[in-house]
């Protein structure tokens, strides 16, 4: 089996190309870039140097939210013509749980945390029994402060990861009763082989969609959805 994963979710640009056994390859981009200009030549990229024909692939993974709504609706958009053209199913994978599988096989819980902007987070606590995931709270978009009770209130070590990280940094230090540590740069942001490898398993228990079915998870409305909605309040 071969799969293609891409993540889009947020600032990092990742896609890959996993068999059974082996991430094949792996691109990552996290630098000055708009998906819209990356998603596709990366693609290209790991599917010519892994001589990875369209025929070959099963599935493809996406990281399909929570997370940034334009980098969302261009992953989308790129693997719903994908999986039309290739005629292959899609699996989608929470962004927060991928983000998690960076740790997989880990005995602390994972508390992912991605900037969702006005002081919340995109989060969910993860943990793993053997190669299996383990949800110890849904995804979820939270301020910080209730989120790091729920993570005392577990009581286990905990690791810590994402792009929201330097922003909360201060506040886990004086806030966190449980051990804890936070994740290196290698391991701190997206990766499409950690979306690939969760997407493995998911399609193996057939939660698969077809390209028509899919649609990303935004957990809540967009900045422009919002505005227009107050406005439609302060008209009356």
């Amino acid at each position: 089996m071969k799969l293609l994963a891409i993540d889009s979710s947020a600032q990092v640009a990742s896609v890959a190309v996993l068999s059974d056994t082996a991430v094949l390859a792996e691109y990552s981009v996290d630098y000055k870039k708009t998906h819209s200009q990356t998603l596709l030549p990366m693609i290209d990229e790991v599917l010519r140097m892994t001589e990875t024909k369209q025929s070959d692939i099963d599935a493809i993974a996406v990281a399909a939210g929570p997370g940034s709504f334009t980098g969302l609706r261009i992953g989308a958009a790129t693997v719903k013509g994908l999986a039309m053209v290739w005629n292959v199913p899609i699996v989608p994978v929470s962004t927060v749980a991928g983000l998690a599988c960076n740790y997989a096989g880990t005995d602390a819980c994972v508390c992912p945390l991605m900037d969702a902007r006005r002081g919340q987070v995109y989060t969910g606590v993860y943990g793993f029994e053997g190669s299996t995931i383990v949800e110890h709270m849904p995804d979820a978009c939270l301020t910080i402060d209730p989120l790091l009770a729920k993570v005392n209130a577990l009581g286990r070590r905990v690791i810590f990861l994402g792009d929201a990280i330097e922003i909360f940094r201060e506040k886990i230090k004086t806030t966190v009763t449980v051990p804890y540590e936070i994740a290196p740069v290698h391991l701190a942001k997206q990766r499409a082989s950690s979306v690939g490898w969760l997407g493995m398993e998911l399609y193996r228990q057939g939660k698969t969609v077809s390209a028509e079915e899919f649609v990303p998870t935004y957990l809540r409305v967009s900045q422009a959805e919002r505005e227009r909605e107050e406005r439609l309040e302060s008209n009356g």
